[in-house]
């Protein structure tokens, strides 16, 4: 009889743990795609709009390493403000779990950031750049690669600047947290 309620206890505990998985990064993007309060934008690598014949040997590998950016952006008001604080703590403990190797943080007269990746130090399939601001909200990008380098990152973020890329929401995202 023991035995059996110490078997019953188990499964039941498995069938609990099994059924409480968190949410992943992209299902949470996924999710709220939709959803008013925020700007969802998916850019493919090739849409960054640089002229490759005038890039290095280095920005070339650093460019091809790179698949896609999805950005997903909480413009926070005095409506919101309750959503707001609980779409900051999701995003948070999604972030926190183990899978997540953090690189940087930084606090900025903007607020507050931090870089993590995925993958090994030096072949890094993914780097999530979350940052958010009390009065503003939050901004998430995701950077979707292959065997992207870290030390490569600083080469790429140069090249976004040289990027001339405008449009499918980028205009909406510089706007959403001027002012």
């Amino acid at each position: 009889m023991k035995l059996k309620k110490v078997i019953t206890g188990l499964l039941s505990v498995l069938v609990l743990v099994a059924c409480s998985s968190t949410q992943s990064l992209q299902e949470y993007i996924v999710e709220n795609s939709e959803n008013p309060n925020f700007l969802s934008i998916d850019l493919p690598a090739s849409l960054l709009n640089l002229d490759e014949a005038n890039l290095s040997a280095d920005d070339k590998k650093s460019l091809d390493s790179l698949r896609k950016l999805n950005v997903l952006a909480f413009k926070k008001d005095d409506a919101n403000d309750a959503e707001f604080q609980m779409e900051k703590t999701k995003v948070r403990a999604i972030l926190k779990g183990d899978k997540f190797t953090e690189l940087m943080k930084i606090n900025t007269a903007y607020g507050k950031a931090s870089i993590k990746y995925l993958g090994e130090e030096d072949a890094i399939d993914e780097v999530v750049i979350y940052g958010d601001n009390e009065e503003k909200g939050f901004l998430l990008v995701r950077v979707l690669g292959d065997d992207m380098n870290p030390a490569k990152m600083m080469n790429f973020i140069q090249l976004l600047q040289k990027s001339e890329f405008k449009g499918g929401g980028m205009d909406q995202l510089e706007s959403l947290f001027k002012g």
